[in-house]
């Protein structure tokens, strides 16, 4: 069972939305279920199937949740150190080209969200930056052709 790396935020944030799933919306799609079957013919019942879809979507996401808050292993970004990037840095590069300064934090594939700032670990850029210190420099494979950066800061928490 392999193990999913996540910090404190990322675990709590699973844990509420299966939470959601399980105590809120269940209900809610299991009552959309009965109502659509009070209309008589389930056969050519739109509503019923809509219902049944977002049902098996729900109970999937259920079970994705459930395993992987069960392989979770959380790691207290809080109590991390050192000049090294690791999992839960988070890490300040200049755009050797263009001289533009991103941060970026390196967290777990679940919590990952570029928009602010989370990259995830398994992601192109985190595994280039992994084991850098200050003032090291990276080449990360874009899009647009190869990017050059460097780092200018490590922190933690």
């Amino acid at each position: 069972m392999n193990k999913v790396p996540m910090t404190n935020g990322g675990f709590t944030s699973l844990k509420e939305e299966l939470r959601w799933r399980q105590q809120d919306e269940r209900p809610r799609i299991i009552e959309a279920i009965s109502e659509a079957r009070a209309h008589g013919d389930l056969s050519e019942n739109a509503e019923y199937h809509s219902a049944k879809e977002a049902q098996s979507l729900n109970e999937g996401r259920i079970n994705e949740l459930e395993d992987l808050i069960a392989r979770a292993e959380v790691i207290d970004v809080s109590k991390l150190s050192g000049d090294t990037v690791k999992f839960g840095a988070t890490v300040e590069l200049v755009d050797e080209d263009t001289e533009e300064t991103k941060t970026y934090q390196i967290v777990g594939d679940q919590e990952a969200d570029v928009k602010l700032g989370r990259i995830s670990i398994s992601s192109p850029i985190a595994r280039a930056l992994i084991g850098k210190k200050l003032g090291d420099t990276i080449e990360v494979n874009a899009p647009g052709g190869p990017r050059g950066y460097e780092v200018v800061d490590v922190r933690f928490g």
